[in-house]
């Protein structure tokens, strides 16, 4: 199998305003009910495709926002079961990557999107997608099941703190949780991205209504307190890490995948801080293209990144990502283990109602401290 890897410059949509991750209300109990039929019939589907033997062409176009090294693993992998299928590879944040999609929607380009898909998302994406849910879905714990029927969640995302250590001990600091972030010392030291446009934002945010409580006083005191304190906002969620170890900003609110392959690199001026009062993680997934141009192929593909098979080779040829599928067996090298941090849960189902009514907040005090 060939790779061609291509970055997406335009269209014209880089500024269009999409949030990766997603802002939709649910819809109510019909939505929630079509969202059910979907899912069995996408369960249904699937393992007719499964044994299906047509052949699956010799093509397939992959939308991923992924960082290389994950796309090239899945890749080596999925040539190993399909050698004669080329796969172009089509990279670019989720917001450039919805924004295509849409785009190209009466005439579809490409077959399956992997990374920037969350279970928040709700409904939102279903123009866009295609009812489809793999074979391996009835692996999945409870929680990591497709919430809408098209999205399936094959990788989570965890909330950190990149802490460039040089800096923090310059300071005389010791950065252990969020109350540590209002500290003067980091004043105009933090930086974050922008929740309306960046999934891994949208993560940190959620994280914090986890912890605080959702909508609370508390919650909103504490990213209050974070612009007060000169929190830097990046366009770039990867800024979040590169900035910090680049030595730019002494702390980034990030995710744990973005950060980890830092300390893969070789960096050692950067450590991974779990919040001590918590923190938690979104499923995150893939997904066929609506009118896929190359559809068994693109089934093929999400069958493929939930199978254990493919996630234990692909956890532990990364060593930096949680996957989904209890089956798989996974020796995370550069992350800790589950049991050594301290989780909290999400509310998914408020997410996925309040996300608009929150980021209307988050907007109203980003005017008042940055504009």
């Amino acid at each position: 199998m060939k790779k061609n890897l291509m970055k997406w410059l335009g269209l014209g949509l880089l500024t269009v305003s999409l949030a990766a991750c997603g802002g939709a209300k649910s819809g109510g109990d019909d939505a929630k009910q079509a969202s059910s039929a979907e899912t069995e019939a996408g369960k249904e589907e699937s393992k007719a495709e499964a044994e299906n033997t047509e052949d699956l062409g010799d093509s397939l176009t992959l939308y991923c926002s992924m960082t290389d090294d994950d796309v090239d693993t899945v890749l080596e992998g999925f040539n190993e079961l399909y050698p004669d299928i080329t796969v172009e590879v089509v990279n670019g944040s989720a917001g450039e990557l919805f924004a295509r999609l849409k785009a190209e929607s009466a005439n579809p380009q490409g077959d399956v999107m992997l990374g920037g898909m969350n279970q928040a998302d709700g409904d939102k994406n279903k123009d866009i997608f295609e009812p489809f849910i793999s074979v391996h879905e009835d692996e999945l714990p409870d929680k990591y099941k497709s919430n809408n029927g098209f999205y399936n969640y094959d990788h989570l995302s965890s909330v950190v703190f990149c802490v460039n250590t040089d800096l923090e001990k310059e300071l005389g600091l010791d950065i252990k949780d969020y109350k540590d972030l209002l500290d003067p010392k980091l004043e105009g030291k933090i930086v974050f991205s922008d929740p309306n446009e960046s999934s891994a934002a949208w993560n940190n945010i959620s994280n914090i209504m986890a912890v605080y409580g959702n909508d609370s006083d508390e919650a909103w005191s504490m990213i209050e307190g974070l612009m007060k304190n000169k929190m830097v906002i990046q366009g770039s969620s990867s800024a979040c890490f590169k900035n910090v170890a680049d030595g730019e900003y002494v702390v980034g609110l990030t995710y744990e995948d973005g950060a980890s392959t830092l300390l893969k690199s070789g960096a050692e001026n950067i450590k991974l801080v779990y919040p001590a009062s918590g923190s938690s993680n979104f499923a995150f997934g893939c997904a066929v293209v609506k009118g896929a141009p190359h559809m068994a192929a693109a089934k093929a593909m999400v069958n493929f990144l939930m199978s254990a098979e493919s996630q234990t080779a692909r956890g532990n040829a990364l060593g930096t990502i949680r996957l989904t599928n209890p089956n798989a067996k996974i020796d995370y090298k550069y992350i800790p283990k589950d049991e050594d941090v301290k989780w909290v849960d999400r509310d998914i189902e408020w997410l996925i109602n309040n996300k608009d009514q929150v980021l209307e907040h988050w907007n109203k005090l980003y005017t008042e401290y940055y504009k």
